[in-house]
C-alpha cells in the first residue's frame, strides 16, 4: 500500500506506472508483456535497457521523469521485448550498433506517440525529447529505417530529424540518441534452452494479455491483435501450397486428361504421378538464417517433391545477386541436402532472383522464397511464389502466398 502524503520512491513510481498503463484500455492486451521478466531501479545505470526479458532502469534517470514521460519509456521497453528486437535485429546490431538501435528506436517511438496524440497519456517530452523521432519514417520497419540511415549516417550529436516538438514528440533540432540501451550482449548470452524458453514465455504472455482484454471486452493494442493470429503449420502451407500450384487445387489435371480412356468417352485426371516442370527454392543468405533452417526447409521439400515428382529442383542461394546455382534432377533429390554448397552472404536484394531466371530463361512450376523478410522491394516475379518468412512477422509481400515461421519451431 502506498502511503498517502509522502513521495513515492522510484520503485513506487515504477510500480504505478505499470499499473496504470494496465488500466488503459488501448494498453490492457499488453499486461502479459508488462508482467514478463524483472524490472528493477539500477543506482548505476544511465537510462534504461532490456535484454529481451528483464527491464533494468536508472534511478536518476527515471527520477528527472514526470509520470507521462515514465510511462513512455516503460512502453517502450515492452514494445522491444514484445516485438523480439533482441533477436530479430541482432544481424543489423552486428553491422553497425548504433544505427540499429537508433533504427528500431524511430519505429518504436513513431508508434508510441501516436497511440497518445489525443490524451497525453504518454508522452515523449522532457529528457526523452533527446530520442529517435522522425516523420519521415512513418510507416517502414527498422529494417528499412536502417538501410536510409547507412545511406546518409547521422552524425554524433547532428540534426535530429522534423520531430513534431510539444507534448507528442522531440524538438525538431534536437540530437538523435536512443534514450535506451538495447543489451544485445546479455540477449546473447543465453543459452539455446534459455532462448527457446523465452520465446514461448514471450507467446505465452501475448495469450495472456489477450485473454485479459478479451474479458473485459476491449480491443486492446492492434500490433498485439496481428501476433495473437493462430500459428498455422508452415509444412502444411508449403505443402498445399506445391500440390495445389504443380497439381491443381482438386489434385487433378483435367486440361490433360489421361489418354488411355479417351476413347472411350470417359475423362479422368492424368492423376498426381505425372511430372511437372521445376521447383525453384530461393534462399536468403544474409546472417539471419542459418544452415540448419535451409537444412529443415529442404528436407521438407524434398518430400513434396516425392510426391509431386518435379522435373527437377533447382536451389538458387542470393544476397544482392544470385551465389549460387544448383539443379537436381529427380534421381539426384536424395542426395540434396548433402551435396548442396550455400553461398553468399552480403546484402540482401530479393529482386536480383526473377532478375537472374529471366536471364537464364528459367521457367519455373513455383518458387519458394526462404528469408527474413528484411528485403525492402519484394520484386516482380511471372510465376507462383510462397515466401516463407522466418522469425519477421511483420514482414507483408505485396505478392504470392506468405508463411510466417519462427526458427525455434524448424
Amino acid at each position: 500500500m502506498l502511503a498517502i502524503g509522502k513521495q513515492l520512491t522510484t520503485e513506487q513510481r515504477l510500480n504505478k506506472c505499470v499499473i496504470d498503463i494496465m488500466g488503459k484500455d488501448r494498453y490492457i492486451a499488453l499486461a502479459g508483456i508488462l508482467m514478463l521478466g524483472e524490472k528493477r531501479i539500477c543506482e548505476t545505470t544511465p537510462t534504461a535497457y532490456t535484454n529481451g526479458r528483464d527491464e533494468v532502469y536508472g534511478r536518476a534517470f527515471c527520477d528527472s521523469l514526470n509520470d507521462p514521460e515514465f510511462r513512455f519509456l516503460i512502453l517502450h521497453e515492452s514494445r522491444h521485448k514484445l516485438y523480439r528486437h533482441l533477436k530479430t535485429w541482432k544481424h543489423l546490431w552486428d553491422e553497425n550498433p548504433r544505427l540499429a538501435n537508433m533504427a528500431m528506436d524511430y519505429v518504436i517511438n513513431l508508434q508510441i506517440v501516436d497511440e497518445n496524440k489525443q490524451d497525453g497519456f504518454a508522452t515523449m517530452t522532457g529528457p526523452l525529447t533527446i530520442g529517435c523521432y522522425d516523420e519521415k519514417y512513418r510507416g517502414m520497419d527498422t529494417a528499412q529505417v536502417f538501410n536510409l540511415l547507412k545511406q546518409d549516417p547521422p552524425q554524433e550529436g547532428g540534426d535530429g530529424g522534423d520531430g513534431d516538438g510539444g507534448s507528442n514528440g522531440t524538438q525538431g533540432n534536437s540530437s538523435p540518441q536512443p534514450f535506451d540501451d538495447h543489451d544485445f550482449e546479455g540477449a546473447q548470452d543465453m543459452t539455446a534452452d534459455e532462448q527457446r524458453e523465452l520465446e514461448r514465455d514471450i507467446d505465452e504472455a501475448i495469450r495472456q494479455g489477450a485473454l485479459i482484454a478479451g474479458k473485459t471486452g476491449t480491443g486492446g493494442d492492434r500490433d498485439l491483435q496481428d501476433l495473437l493470429q493462430p500459428q498455422v503449420d508452415w509444412r502444411e502451407v508449403m505443402r498445399d501450397f506445391i500440390t495445389s500450384t504443380c497439381l491443381g487445387s482438386d489434385y487433378s489435371t483435367w486440361r490433360r486428361p489421361n489418354r488411355r480412356f479417351m476413347s472411350s468417352g470417359v475423362y479422368l485426371p492424368s492423376g498426381i504421378s505425372e511430372r511437372v516442370d521445376e521447383l525453384v527454392i530461393a534462399t536468403d543468405m544474409s546472417a539471419s538464417i542459418g544452415n540448419r533452417e535451409v537444412a529443415v526447409a529442404l528436407t521438407e521439400i524434398k518430400s513434396i517433391a516425392d510426391t509431386v515428382h518435379p522435373e527437377a529442383v533447382r536451389l538458387l542461394y542470393w544476397d544482392t545477386q544470385v551465389c549460387q546455382d544448383e539443379r537436381y534432377e529427380m534421381h539426384e533429390l536424395d542426395t540434396m541436402i548433402q551435396s548442396t554448397r550455400p553461398k553468399g552472404g552480403g546484402g540482401t536484394s530479393v529482386e536480383c532472383v526473377p532478375e537472374y531466371m529471366t536471364d537464364k530463361h528459367i521457367t519455373p512450376q513455383a518458387v519458394i522464397v526462404i528469408t527474413d523478410g528484411h528485403v525492402g522491394s519484394w520484386g516482380q516475379w511471372s510465376c507462383p511464389v510462397l515466401w516463407v518468412v522466418i522469425d519477421n512477422d511483420s514482414a507483408k509481400p505485396d505478392c504470392g502466398v506468405t508463411v510466417h515461421v519462427k526458427s525455434s519451431n524448424m
